[in-house]
């Protein structure tokens, strides 16, 4: 059984994520270790899949805190030094739920992964009663608010507490209905700016809008910036692990450009002789711009493992390398913070860079935007392994003149320096379709068509 996707296990809780599954997993993965802490986003299914969770990992004799509800980095900030499981869905419907696991901090790697689909499938009893776990209840939000806005304040350095460095930006966020609503508006707060919230009521029914944060999706948020009374306009998807960046006038930063301010900011910071930013082959090269220019160098990871990409590079380095950030688009490791996804931190270090730098303009203005373009074909998930062989074959037979690459996907880089990337996706049924060129509906189109027909012959 497959039961990891790029992001953990998700799906539809009706067929898939289930009590019995997320009692299987917690009877799995209780076998790693005997501290566990669980918590949830706002979903409607969260308290019985929690309850499930709990169950299985106590009977597999570990010891679990419940945390309730709060954003995924919250929970893997309180995942330090121990184990924890979040029941979330991210981005996805409110008729989804799902399970991501943690080991000190940092998500489950793949072989940790394939370790619980194993045992799931396998024998995977309960420990004898007298040797079950039991639980307690704890608050770990107030703790992970404080360490975040103490991190911006020092920017990973040292500062006062209490130093204010948002006290002249007004900053609209949009918290979806999610966890983000805990957590963002008070750390920006704490931090001196004037924050009006909008959808900042936990609701797992996402009534405001869709989880998944996009132009389409915040078009009210977006309207809301356009009258141009805020500095800044931020919005978090369900969990709040990722994050979108706008205008003052409600225009949408591209998410790679985001990606390129963060990682030649961190580059610029270190002193390390040897500073790595990891990062997806989906990302654009105006990041390995940024970053090369302030003195360091991009590596790349398949997409959903940038905490595998870090532990590669921290382990082949010498005693000069540095991993000094890592993310793919829209989520951000800030990795001299913790080793996790953390949307809340990204909106209080690109608050604090806009207000040291004297706008966002200020910031994308020595950033090189060529047109990027991402389109999503239709492929049922059974088809995709087929598709993706295919494209292995006609991708690069399209494009002859291109330098290929298929450690994550179907890359083609062109002589022009334009490139096209092919990859399934690990959570929706779709194949990918990601291209950067001053020609990119061209490029796009070309790709698209490709991938269309490999998909085709698998009907």
């Amino acid at each position: 059984m497959t039961l990891f996707g790029t992001a953990g296990i998700r799906g539809p809780v009706a067929e898939r994520v289930t009590p019995e599954l997320a009692m299987a997993v917690g009877r799995a993965a209780g076998r790693d270790g005997d501290r566990f802490v669980v918590g949830r986003d706002g979903r409607d299914t969260g308290p019985a899949l929690a309850a499930a969770m709990e169950a299985g990992l106590e009977s597999s004799g570990a010891n679990v805190v419940r945390v309730g509800q709060l954003p995924t980095p919250a929970l893997a900030f309180a995942s330090r030094g121990r184990r924890g499981v979040m029941l979330t869905a991210s981005h996805n419907p409110p008729e989804d739920n799902g399970i991501k696991l943690f080991d000190d901090g940092v998500e489950y790697a793949r072989d940790a992964e394939e370790r619980i689909e194993e045992r799931v499938d396998g024998e995977n009893a309960t420990v004898s009663w007298d040797e079950w776990g039991d639980g307690h209840t704890a608050a770990v939000l107030d703790d992970y608010r404080d360490a975040v806005a103490a991190y911006a304040r020092g920017l990973g350095g040292e500062a006062e507490p209490g130093t204010e460095p948002l006290t002249d930006l007004r900053i609209a966020v949009d918290c979806g209905n999610g966890m983000g609503g805990l957590a963002t508006p008070q750390v920006l707060r704490a931090l001196g700016a004037e924050v009006v919230a909008v959808n900042a009521n936990v609701d797992g029914r996402f009534p405001g809008r869709p989880s998944k944060p996009t132009p389409e999706t915040l078009t009210e948020f977006l309207s809301l910036l356009a009258d141009g009374s805020f500095d800044l306009g931020i919005a978090h998807d369900g969990d709040a692990d990722r994050i979108v960046v706008a205008t003052g006038d409600g225009e949408v930063v591209h998410e790679d450009t985001v990606l390129a301010m963060l990682a030649g900011h961190y580059t610029r910071l270190s002193d390390a002789t040897d500073p790595v930013v990891v990062t997806t082959p989906n990302a654009s090269a105006r990041i390995d711009e940024r970053v090369e220019e302030a003195g360091g160098r991009v590596e790349r990871v398949r997409l959903g493992a940038l905490h595998e990409g870090i532990a590669r590079e921290r382990e082949a380095g010498d005693e000069g390398t540095e991993v000094v950030f890592a993310a793919e688009p829209w989520k951000h490791i800030h990795t001299a913070f913790g080793g996790w996804i953390d949307g809340v931190t990204s909106a209080a270090v690109v608050s604090t860079l806009v207000a040291d730098a004297g706008g966002l303009a200020a910031l994308r203005e020595p950033i090189t935007e060529r047109p990027y373009r991402k389109v999503s074909v239709d492929c049922p998930d059974e088809a995709k392994p087929g598709a993706m062989e295919r494209l292995g074959t006609s991708l690069p037979e399209a494009f002859p003149k291109g330098e290929v690459d298929t450690d994550y996907g179907v890359r083609i880089d062109l002589p022009d320096g334009s490139w096209v990337l092919v990859r399934p996706s690990g959570t929706e049924p779709y194949v990918r379709v990601y291209a950067e060129s001053d020609d990119v509906d061209t490029l796009v189109d070309e790709a698209t068509s490709v991938v269309e027909t490999a998909v085709a012959a698998g009907r």
